[in-house]
């Protein structure tokens, strides 16, 4: 599996190639996606900003989640990190985001929720807005960090389906 950091990297030199800006949205990840982002050089070019939305009062607010889909699937749901991508890509002004909503441990978790699932969603102006949702073993710290990666690789593989000279 790739680093973090290459997988930001190579993310990088995508949305470049197209001139393109990326928001992330994140909950379970604390703001570790926009970490591994600014983590590398020039990334200002290509990365406009990153909301951390812990709260389901801050995906309301920040992002403009409604209460009745919290209501009706939860904060760790697809639907919620696909409104998540969607409302992150409305009001950042990113051409495409990235959304991560999860339980990472050691508690928080229910025998339909358990620790470590993750729910990730997708969005942008070239792409269908697509979610997925993840189990990921390990302790805190491993769940995040295989959510980073997996979060990354997957706006990766979406960016890499496009056609186009750019790429």
């Amino acid at each position: 599996m790739h680093s973090a950091n290459t997988l930001a990297a190579e993310l990088g030199g995508l949305l470049m190639r197209r001139s393109c800006k990326l928001a992330t949205v994140e909950s379970c990840t604390g703001g570790g996606i926009a970490a591994a982002i600014t983590a590398m050089p020039g990334a200002s070019r290509w990365f406009e900003r990153g909301l951390v939305v812990y709260s389901n009062a801050a995906k309301m607010d920040m992002v403009g989640i409604l209460p009745a889909l919290l209501a009706a699937y939860g904060a760790v749901s697809i639907e919620t990190a696909r409104a998540l991508a969607e409302g992150g890509l409305r009001r950042c002004g990113a051409d495409y985001c990235i959304a991560v909503t999860g339980i990472a441990g050691p508690d928080g978790g229910t025998a339909a929720k358990p620790v470590g699932t993750v729910c990730f969603g997708w969005a942008g102006h070239n792409i269908k807005t697509a979610g997925s949702r993840e189990q990921f073993a390990g302790d805190r710290a491993a769940v995040r960090a295989r959510s980073v990666n997996y979060a990354l690789a997957g706006l990766i593989a979406r960016l890499r389906k496009m056609r186009g000279p750019e790429i």
